[in-house]
This record gives structure tokens, sequence and C-alpha cells, in this order.
């Protein structure tokens, strides 16, 4: 099989929400023709959306480095890094005992985070709550709003923002 064959093959797999033989097949791809850098980058695709961020992440900087003319594969590759800059922030402060060495470190994987991805959401919630934790509801409520501009329709949001100026009335009480 030619390497545009797997291709379609994993197209029509994601149709049918086989998103693991989607894998199987754009990896097939990518033996076939390995420099090819848009194979690569739907591959990162199809990882990512099933949860497996550090295989997304392999190829997404593959097809960066394959082509760094295709703005989307570096935008796609600083999302998935902001990805796991989060998810290791989030570890970090469900994790009360690795954040006490240093609990400002959730906080800077944050902001790293939203360098990388503006539009990254949870990236602005947790550090809402980072900076709650800290007892910085200032910060806290700052991010939040951050947040709120680019999810305006959010209940969820709105009532995290209520709790958190409940929280800074009772610290400033």
């Amino acid at each position: 099989m030619d390497h545009n064959d797997y291709v379609k093959a994993a197209y029509r797999s994601i149709l049918r929400s086989d998103f693991a033989e989607a894998i199987t097949l754009f990896e097939a791809a990518i033996a076939a023709s390995p420099d090819d850098a848009e194979v690569r980058y739907r591959c990162s695709i199809t990882y990512a959306r099933s949860g497996m961020l550090e295989k997304a992440l392999e190829h997404a900087r593959a097809a960066v480095n394959l082509d760094r003319g295709k703005p989307e594969y570096g935008l796609h590759l600083q999302h998935l890094q902001a990805l796991q800059l989060v998810r290791e922030a989030k570890r970090l402060l469900e994790d009360d005992i690795a954040g006490a060495n240093n609990p400002y470190r959730p906080i800077t994987l944050l902001k790293e985070a939203i360098v990388l991805d503006p539009l990254y959401g949870d990236a602005y919630v947790w550090l809402a709550i980072a900076h709650s934790r800290m007892n910085e509801h200032v910060q806290a409520i700052a991010a939040l709003k951050e947040v709120m501009s680019l999810h305006p329709d959010d209940s969820g949001l709105r009532q995290l923002m209520k709790d958190l100026q409940k929280s800074l009335q009772t610290y400033m009480g």
C-alpha cells in the first residue's frame, strides 16, 4: 500500500470513530513515508484526541521539524505543550506533598501554558485555582476574568468567580 492509501483508510476509520485503527494506519503511512509532515501532523491530532499526549507531542514535533513553513503545525505543537504544562500543574496542585517543595511551581507552569496557547481556557481556570490556594485572590480573579472573556456564557465560570470573590472578602475581612 502507498502511504496515501493508509491515510485514506485512517480517515475512514476516524469516520467510524475507530481511533485505534486510525492511529495504526497513520503509523503505517509514516513508516511508508517518514518525511511527510502532513501525515505526522494528522497522526498527532488523532493521538491527542485519543488522550495519548506523549505520542501526540512526538509526532507534532516531527511535523514542525519536517516543515517549519506551516503555521498550523507550530500552533498545534504549542497547544499540546500547553496541555502538558497544565497536566503537570494539575498533578502538583492535587498532590500537596509535591507542591509543598515549591508552591509557586504550578503557577509558573500555568503561566507558561498561557503564553503557548492564550486561548486555552483550562489554563486560566487552573491558574485562578493555583492563585487562590496561595491566598492570591486578586490574581485569581484576574485570571478568571481572562477566561470569562473567552467563554462569556459559561455558568460554571460565573459560579467560580462568585466563590473567589467570597474568598477575597473573607480573606480581607
